[in-house]
């Protein structure tokens, strides 16, 4: 689903919802409070959210991934059949079985899929797994963490701070927060997202910013299309990138493309003269023969202060690799990169 207008807002619709907001607050609080964690024999990082949606979780698990020695990840698998736990594999499962974040990650690190999470880490554990980074999840309390990191997006941040459906948290942020570890807060923080926070709650700020490869739309036309929590800042990036976006469809977050979906936005394309282009984890639901037909502009995760995270790695027990978080070549720098 998209987020609702009404998410940002104060007005009579979040008043009318605001009590099945509170119970499902409620709900949430009792399975936590009756939940009692398993401890996996490795360490585990969680990286999650508080609101309903993309914030950028996976590109921060995959930056994580390549700092952390021997891990692997652990997925929900949202959006895909499998129950698990199953190791990921990218050339028999599809979006179908296992979710598009899965594929992503897949292509990173050995991945999971389980439903029931700790299932999942005993199966990592299993094959070899030093630690694990577990890609949402901070709301599931099934398995203990030894690391919470809450992903925010610092152009939304926590919209009207209401419960779901009256707003787009999952928990009241005060629960919520409490048992984070430290933010991961992204992008510019126009939604004033640090003076709601602790003020002994870490902050480790964060771009989101697009490959050197997508230097190559710059002066081009282009026809972009996105599913994910934020269509329109994968837009922005675009623009920012000097690419001349003539047009933009944004789908739904997890949006299962069809052939008759894809068709008439490739067909616009051709008509104008543009390049279509979509994100990464657009990019792996698309039928196979319209995915080579659209550019993908891949992100990575530029931290500010690449040292404190490290630090707090180590601090909770996290086996860090030689070198972790140096700058990645790869990035294009100044970007704002979007959040798949």
């Amino acid at each position: 689903m998209r987020a609702p207008e009404f998410w940002r807002t104060q007005n009579g619709i979040v008043r009318l919802l605001e009590p099945a907001g509170l119970l499902y607050a409620a709900a949430g609080r009792l399975r936590r409070t009756r939940t009692t964690p398993h401890r996996a024999g490795i360490p585990v990082a969680c990286v999650g959210n508080i609101v309903a949606g993309g914030a950028g979780k996976t590109p921060v698990c995959l930056s994580l991934a390549d700092a952390l020695s021997g891990a692997h990840f652990l997925t929900r698998g949202y959006g895909g059949s499998e129950v698990g736990p199953l190791a990921v594999d990218l050339d028999r499962h599809t979006p179908e079985d296992v979710g598009d974040e899965a594929l992503l990650l897949a292509d990173r690190a050995p991945t999971w899929v389980a439903r029931r999470r700790p299932e999942g880490a005993a199966a990592a554990e299993n094959a070899g797994a030093r630690c694990l980074i577990m890609d949402d999840g901070h709301q599931n309390p099934t398995l203990a963490k030894d690391l919470s990191l809450v992903v925010v997006d610092g152009g939304y941040g926590f919209g009207n701070r209401r419960v779901l459906p009256a707003g787009p948290l999952r928990e009241p942020l005060a629960e919520g927060l409490a048992r984070a570890d430290g933010v991961v807060l992204l992008g510019d923080d126009t939604a004033r997202v640090a003076r709601r926070l602790p003020p002994d709650l870490p902050v480790l700020r964060a771009r989101l910013e697009p490959g050197r490869q997508a230097l190559r739309l710059r002066g081009q036309l282009v026809v972009a299309f996105a599913g994910i929590g934020r269509p329109e800042k994968f837009f922005a990036t675009l623009v920012a990138l000097g690419a001349r976006v003539v047009a933009a469809h944004p789908f739904a977050d997890h949006f299962p493309y069809r052939h008759d979906d894809i068709q008439p936005i490739l067909d616009e394309a051709f008509q104008l003269g543009a390049i279509p282009v979509t994100t990464a984890k657009d990019a792996v639901r698309l039928p196979p023969d319209q995915r080579q037909q659209v550019d993908v502009v891949p992100v990575t995760v530029r931290w500010e202060d690449p040292a404190a995270l490290r630090a707090l790695l180590a601090a909770k027990g996290l086996p860090v690799a030689d070198g972790a978080f140096r700058p990645d070549p790869a990035a294009l720098p100044g970007g704002q990169g979007t959040a798949p």
